[in-house]
């Protein structure tokens, strides 16, 4: 009997050892769990800790966790993960400095994103007023150039009927066109008026842009101060946890989760800033990602 239990034991360990060697991530799975599931290569995980600071529950992690080992599944045809909620490897979401440091530098993006799209709408509504105050030179321009050529002709006008003998419908010919050139004179004195009262608005809107634009300068300068560059991890694969630190959006919680799996698949950064397996989530598409060359070729050499 126990020598029966010895050989038994013997080809498991064996059967083990081989399997651990072709599926690396079965090394982190619990004796039990390789023992009940022989034959099962997949890597089994749970969802233990959300600190609700996320405001994420669990649930919604284990549903965005099987997104995470989709893109694994979608990439190459293979099931590696399964959630099992007694499995060993253990997923945690904790919620400390680099979160709070996250949520406050995303916070001020969005306060000088809006103050940008604020400067862009008033250049905008001061490029259409310049505009309209061009257009309202050049028809005053003209108005001012036909009012010159009706004096000049009244003028030559007046000057011809002093050599003529006067009379009574001359005189009064000439006070109507004169009476006509004063209105015309004080109706475009009103909008020569008016327009300068416009370009002083005009130059008091720029004035504010201006300060506006200075102020977004401060503000982008005191960003940068404030949130230099820096790396840290947004997630942590030991062995027998992935601890998540800081995330952007589901879609981000998402990506850093696969990636973390993909440590426990056994594979190593990559260079290429567009692949998963890229220290950095950066250049990734978050919302419709897919393996790249890069990850296919890391799984295919560990």
């Amino acid at each position: 009997m126990i020598r029966i239990v010895f050989i038994c034991l013997t080809l498991f360990i064996l059967w083990s050892g081989y399997q651990s060697y072709q599926h690396p991530q079965l090394k982190f799975n619990s004796l039990l769990d390789r023992i009940t599931h022989p034959f099962d290569t997949r890597l089994r995980y749970r969802i233990a800790e959300v600190d609700p600071r996320f405001k994420l529950s669990v649930e919604q992690v284990k549903e965005i966790s099987q997104q995470a080992t989709q893109i694994w599944n979608d990439g190459t045809g293979k099931e590696y993960f399964v959630y099992d909620p007694n499995a060993q490897l253990s997923i945690h979401l904790i919620y400390d400095e680099r979160q709070i440091e996250s949520e406050l530098r995303r916070q001020h993006l969005t306060e000088l994103d809006a103050n940008q799209q604020q400067w862009r709408n008033k250049k905008k509504q001061l490029d259409q007023i310049e505009q309209t105050m061009m257009q309202n030179k050049q028809s005053l321009n003209l108005k001012r150039q036909q009012l010159d050529q009706q004096i000049q002709h009244y003028n030559q006008e007046q000057h011809a009927a002093r050599l003529k003998p006067s009379s009574t419908a001359h005189q009064q010919y000439f006070q109507q066109r004169q009476q006509v050139l004063q209105q015309n004179i004080e109706l475009l004195k009103q909008e020569i008026a008016q327009y300068n009262q416009k370009v002083i608005e005009l130059n008091q809107k720029v004035d504010e842009l201006n300060a506006l634009d200075q102020q977004l300068s401060t503000s982008v300068s005191q960003y940068k101060q404030r949130f230099q560059p820096h790396l840290f991890h947004k997630g942590l694969f030991n062995g027998k946890q992935i601890l998540i630190y800081e995330l952007e959006s589901k879609d981000d919680l998402k990506l850093t989760l696969a990636h973390e799996f993909g440590h426990a698949l056994g594979l190593k950064h990559s260079d290429d800033p567009h692949a998963l397996m890229h220290p950095i989530m950066k250049d990734q598409n978050a919302a419709h990602f897919r393996l790249t060359p890069a990850d296919l070729n890391l799984l295919l050499a560990r």
